[in-house]
């Protein structure tokens, strides 16, 4: 009945010819009896992809792509103002000036915004995700992803006093249980939809219609850790038929203005019916949004299958795995990791001494970080220039939250020498702070560059510290300089000969200073480390550490050509799909000469296998356990 009205209403509106605006029908809600269909208008908005956040928001650079965000927001509210049935959803928030919807917000009048207000409360415009970004689900760390939501959220939060209720990861490459779960459950959503899932457990799935679930990421978590996800047929555009309406497809738009020549109200009514027909006949269509269908689902009281364990590797067809992206861009992924584990200390620091709205903060990094979880960015699947834009705001971050860092432990050093915190003078040229981020106690060695080897290391009360120097080698002192130049600009002035190797034990969420002096009685200075060298086929056996473990180790190196594409198989390995064509063993240039470093804090093993592959197995003779570092 309700599909009829509209069919009628439209025939109406031809013989109207004086008519200004076409006015439709569009209060229909869920009828039950029907079979029901959801229309709901969004906009995918990569926050860097083929085009850096800013390019895309202000919609420059168009030879590339053509898209422009902020003409989207601009033209959503007059479009829902028109029509009270409309519906919309928006996900990506990302804020400070760099992109999207926050951006957009803090340019608006008082007025718009209020506005926008009023949509949100309506439920005409929803928030869906919330998050600064739609992040990935390999690449990413959980507690990454969970601060990037929480910042979109808490915005959310304190402009409209709603919070999202659904999940909405339409474009990531494969899902985690992790997202079911943590950032699914325990976030509060009753729901998760996303269209990217295996194409043969597609195919089974839509056959045996199995594509709405009840995901369980957690076995040992149970119900608690379940939630209704629905699995979009074809990812994230409209079913096939002709009605999907995005930019440059081939779909004819709806033409409603009747004096114009290709105006096609009719025919494309036509093809609705006739679609609908071929379906059930029962069809009604609906303006609604995922929260809307997630309550209609509940209502119906039905039962589902339960899905356990992750939906990775994803595949889009035969030879196409998207796993080339859990590696793609390896030095933004780690760049990312390390700027992770420093906003978590700077936090930290920055609440110990007292936020500052003025002064340097974590802001800028916090947002930074939380864009470069984007399902384009930390996956290494954007652009090269749109790569270095991503670096650059890490850089912009850090920079900034480095300040904040070395003031707060300057205070923190003060008020642990009792000379208060008032203007932190404390100069490290002396002291090294080692500062525990964490919620446990941390025993470790850390190691400085030093340039003098007659040093010592003493504790706060003064007490000696026992230390070793282990000689620099080539490699590191090359990629120092190098790492050096790239961060301050220039080649150090000076270059140390040694790392200072000493033990720290650091409490939870805590510190322990350290000062590094010249020694100045005999006895005092740190001990030597004996270098022994060995070509490759001398020695079969070296000891390390205390020797009370003999393990065998057989090494080699190999690479992997990408495939290339034939004219009958066009798929190429890439960014996104790994597809080796051949494993190929890397040869040593030469003998390979084992360098050991021996003792009393610290033994390593030193080999250069070729130019380009360094290796150093570190192993620390008190109760610390081996490590092996990998310097390519």
């Amino acid at each position: 009945m309700g599909i009829l009205q509209v069919v009628m209403f439209l025939f109406a509106g031809i013989l109207c010819t004086e008519s200004k605006f076409m006015v439709y029908n569009t209060s229909q809600g869920v009828v039950p009896g029907k079979l029901n269909v959801h229309l709901v208008p969004h906009t995918h908005d990569d926050v860097g992809w083929l085009k850096t956040v800013d390019q895309y928001y202000v919609g420059s650079n168009n030879s590339i792509q053509g898209a422009c965000v902020q003409n989207v927001l601009d033209s959503l509210v007059p479009a829902l103002l028109a029509d009270k049935n409309r519906k919309f959803i928006y996900v990506e928030q990302a804020s400070f000036g760099w992109a999207f919807f926050q951006r957009w917000w803090r340019d608006q009048s008082e007025t718009v915004q209020g506005v926008v207000k009023q949509l949100v409360s309506s439920g005409q415009l929803e928030f869906i995700n919330g998050g600064m970004c739609m992040h990935d689900e390999a690449a990413t760390h959980y507690v990454d992803m969970i601060d990037q939501t929480t910042l979109g959220h808490r915005f959310i939060k304190k402009e409209f006093d709603v919070v999202p209720r659904i999940g909405w990861q339409i474009d990531p490459f494969g899902h985690s249980a992790v997202q079911a779960y943590l950032l699914g459950a325990e976030v509060g959503f009753d729901s998760l939809f996303f269209g990217r899932i295996d194409y043969q457990d597609k195919a089974k799935r839509k056959n045996e219609k199995n594509l709405e679930i009840i995901w369980q990421g957690s076995k040992s978590l149970g119900s608690s850790a379940q939630i209704f996800t629905g699995l979009f047929p074809e990812n994230y555009e409209p079913p096939p038929g002709g009605f999907y309406f995005e930019v440059n497809d081939a779909s004819p738009i709806v033409q409603d203005d009747i004096n114009l020549f290709d105006y096609n109200v009719q025919d494309r009514v036509n093809d609705f019916v006739a679609a609908a027909v071929s379906q059930d006949g029962r069809i009604n269509a609906l303006y609604s949004t995922p929260s809307i269908y997630t309550d209609a689902k509940y209502a119906t009281d039905e039962s589902w299958p339960i899905k356990t364990e992750d939906f990775f590797p994803y595949a889009d067809r035969a030879n196409a795995y998207w796993t080339g992206y859990f590696t793609s861009r390896p030095a933004l992924k780690r760049y990312v990791r390390v700027m992770s584990g420093y906003y978590l200390a700077a936090r930290q620091l920055e609440f110990f001494k007292g936020r500052s709205n003025s002064g340097p903060n974590t802001e800028s990094l916090a947002d930074a970080l939380a864009i470069a979880q984007h399902h384009d960015a930390v996956t290494g699947t954007e652009k090269q220039h749109v790569a270095n834009d991503y670096a650059k705001r890490l850089s912009i971050g850090y920079t900034e939250a480095e300040e904040l860092v070395a003031s707060s432990l300057a205070c923190l050093t003060q008020s642990a020498l009792d000379t208060g915190c008032g203007n932190p003078t404390v100069k490290f040229q002396q002291i090294v702070v080692v500062y525990n981020s964490l919620g446990w106690k941390r025993d470790d060695v850390i190691q400085i560059p030093v340039i003098n080897e007659e040093v010592a290391v003493h504790d706060r009360e003064g007490g000696e510290i026992e230390s070793q120097l282990l000689p620099l080698t080539a490699a590191y002192v090359g990629l120092r300089n190098y790492h050096a130049k790239a961060y301050v600009g220039r080649s150090p002035a000076q270059t140390p000969k040694y790392l200072l190797a000493f033990k720290v034990s650091v409490p939870p969420l805590g510190f322990r200073m350290y000062s590094i002096s010249n020694a100045k009685r005999p006895g005092a200075s740190s001990a030597r480390s004996s270098v022994h060298t060995f070509q490759s086929s001398e020695k079969s056996t070296v000891e390390v550490g205390d020797g009370n473990v003999e393990e065998p180790v057989e090494q080699s190196f190999s690479y992997y050509s990408g495939y290339n594409g034939t004219a009958d198989e066009s798929q190429n390995s890439g960014a996104y799909i790994f597809r080796p064509n051949g494993t190929f063993p890397i040869q040593p240039e030469g003998q390979v000469v084992l360098t050991v470093f021996r003792g009393p804090l610290v033994e390593e093993v030193h080999q250069q296998i070729t130019p380009w592959i360094y290796q150093a197995w570190i192993g620390a003779v008190r109760d610390l356990a081996l490590q092996r570092e990998k310097k390519v």
